[in-house]
């Protein structure tokens, strides 16, 4: 799948965002509206290294998958690698940005696609997986702004 990317603009200091982006333990707060089951795979739940499962559920698939945050770099990239699917064999990689804007704005932009080897998963994808995740990960940023920009 070519890559879905979203981005929002919130009013909130560049290192307070990436703390709570970064950690995978608030994910949940963000993306329950289209991951189920949600849990850590390692403790702690932040820094290389630290992985989640979850399912998500496109259209015509559903599927478990996993992410390994391999790249943190404070205050500005998280970046992750995972796979899902049946027996795990699609890889799956999601990037995060965090750019400072001005006052204490900033612009939080995540970066998500798969890479699948197999026909059938190929063929599930171009049914309507791309346009799915798009909308899902422009709502969870919205979702992600309104929780930051409350202070909770």
């Amino acid at each position: 799948m070519l890559p879905v990317t979203a981005s929002a603009t919130i009013d909130c200091p560049r290192d307070r965002a990436f703390v709570f982006v970064a950690d995978l333990a608030n994910r949940p707060t963000f993306t329950d509206h289209f991951i189920r089951g949600y849990h850590l795979e390692r403790i702690p739940s932040t820094g290389v290294g630290a992985a989640a499962r979850f399912r998500v559920q496109p259209p015509t698939a559903r599927m478990w998958m996993e992410t390994v945050i391999d790249a943190h770099e404070p205050p500005h990239m998280v970046r992750e690698r995972g796979s899902g699917g049946r027996q795990d064999r699609i890889p799956v990689h999601t990037v995060w940005e965090l750019l400072a804007g001005p006052a204490s704005t900033t612009k939080v932009s995540v970066t998500f696609w798969t890479e699948p080897s197999h026909p059938i998963d190929r063929v599930k994808e171009l049914l309507g997986a791309r346009a799915w995740y798009r909308r899902r990960w422009s709502r969870a940023l919205r979702r992600l702004k309104g929780t930051l920009e409350s202070g909770e």
